[in-house]
């Protein structure tokens, strides 16, 4: 798994009229191929009386697979731009449509790479651009004596406590990004000098939007 990657948190729609056409951006994040294909074809669906639905994808932590469509503009200046965008802002695992309307007004091949640009752009910013960052549940038995001590040094070094589990002893549950879990272990063994049961349990991904992490 990697450490990091960069994604959307959820489906975003914007919309916005550049020479009277009507230009909506939908954007969203999607795992496999079938569901950017579904995603895609919802959009198609929903306006089948557009005049183009524009639409780019990319999957996999590599951007293996990279697909996208002009649906009849001219070629280059639609499907690659939208694509562009995903690409430009390193985002993996998203899909996303651009729905136009013809205004009347023809925008020229810069024209109309501009506005798939913006398009995409805004259906992204919509959807809200995250880190998806790779943490790992770390649990520390300790006597009950400790807890106070443990709890105000973790939260002091800005570690996420998850929950308190109380029983015989009691346990704190740490989510602890993977890169700082030998760190934190070594700092809790040294608040409790040694007097720590640690287990390492499942790791996952949680989103990071703004600095912030988002618990899910």
């Amino acid at each position: 798994m990697v450490k990091q990657y960069k994604t959307i948190h959820e489906y975003g729609e914007d919309e916005v009229i550049i020479e009277k056409s009507r230009f909506i951006g939908y954007a969203k994040p999607v795992s496999t191929e079938e569901e950017a294909i579904e995603f895609i074809n919802k959009i198609k669906k929903k306006h089948k009386d557009a005049t183009h639905n524009v639409w780019a994808y990319t999957i996999g932590m590599n951007m293996g697979i990279q697909r996208y469509s002009d649906d009849g503009e001219p070629s280059g200046t639609a499907g690659i731009p939208t694509l562009e965008v995903i690409k430009k802002e390193d985002l993996r695992n998203v899909a996303v449509v651009v729905t136009r309307y013809f205004g009347g007004i023809k925008l020229g091949a810069g024209g109309l790479v501009r506005a798939y640009t913006k398009g995409a752009k805004i259906g992204l910013n919509a959807g809200k651009i995250i880190n998806r960052i790779l943490f790992k549940d770390v649990r520390f038995k300790i006597d009950y004596t400790l807890l106070g001590k443990v709890q105000n040094e973790l939260l002091n070094l800005g570690y996420i406590i998850k929950e308190i589990l109380y029983e015989d002893m009691v346990t704190i549950v740490v989510y602890s990004r993977i890169d700082e879990v030998e760190n934190i272990k070594e700092k809790v063994i040294d608040f409790t000098n040694g007097k720590v049961e640690i287990e390492e349990k499942e790791e996952f991904y949680l989103s990071e939007y703004n600095g912030e992490i988002i618990l899910d």
